[in-house]
């Protein structure tokens, strides 16, 4: 495997091919529950689709490659045209991570059954669910983390009196470089390592189980 990539070459287009799904479908979730609280923004720009080309960075797309991470075209929501304002932000801020939820909880699902039917065996199928679940269930769980720009951070806003809000605004400038570090140091180990060693494997185990109750 060449050295700059976070990846074994014969998994690159598995990985490709679910981020280009799991991103798309993500910002649609976004863009399809603001909408639904009545702001048109996202649906005025183009972002209500499901057209990956839409919504996929290719720089992000690049440093997921290299790099293990990335990002997608933030979908924009004007949150002062939600109705429901708080209950709309929060609604949208969780659409995202949920659809990718939802997508490794189908995936699992479609997994478990080929299982069942064909038994275990190192089929294309079963290698690109194998890593579809995974992405899905990174995505779900790294999104949801109380940092800015992502969306738990959103989330967590919503629940902050505006005094402590205003003082958090200085340090969402400096975010990105502020998670570069984390991301690319041992600080790592000590943050995000133990967030994602924790509830990745569980909610995998989880909706594993449920299927082998469901099928077996």
């Amino acid at each position: 495997m060449p050295s700059f990539l976070a990846y074994p070459l014969e998994m690159l287009p598995y990985v490709v091919i679910t981020i280009l799904i799991a991103f798309t479908i993500h910002e649609w979730a976004h863009a399809l529950t603001a909408l639904a609280f009545g702001d048109d923004t996202a649906k005025n720009q183009g972002r209500l689709s499901l057209n990956p080309l839409v919504h996929v960075d290719l720089i992000g797309l690049l440093m997921i490659v290299i790099a293990g991470f990335g990002w997608a075209k933030p979908t924009p929501v004007n949150r002062y045209k939600l109705k429901k304002r708080r209950l709309g932000s929060i609604c949208v801020s969780l659409a995202g991570p949920l659809s990718n939820l939802l997508l490794a909880f189908i995936a699992t699902g479609i997994m478990m059954f080929l299982v069942k039917q064909y038994g275990y065996s190192d089929s294309i199928w079963l290698n690109f669910l194998g890593v579809f679940i995974q992405l899905n269930v990174v995505l779900f769980v790294f999104n949801l983390i109380p940092f800015p720009p992502l969306d738990g951070y959103q989330i967590l806003t919503e629940f902050l009196p505006m005094r402590f809000r205003a003082k958090l605004q200085p340090i969402e400038q400096y975010a990105f470089l502020i998670f570069l570090i984390i991301a690319l140091t041992p600080l790592y180990n000590l943050t995000i390592g133990p967030i994602f060693n924790f509830f990745i494997p569980a909610i995998t185990q989880a909706m594993q189980h449920f299927f082998l109750f469901l099928f077996f």
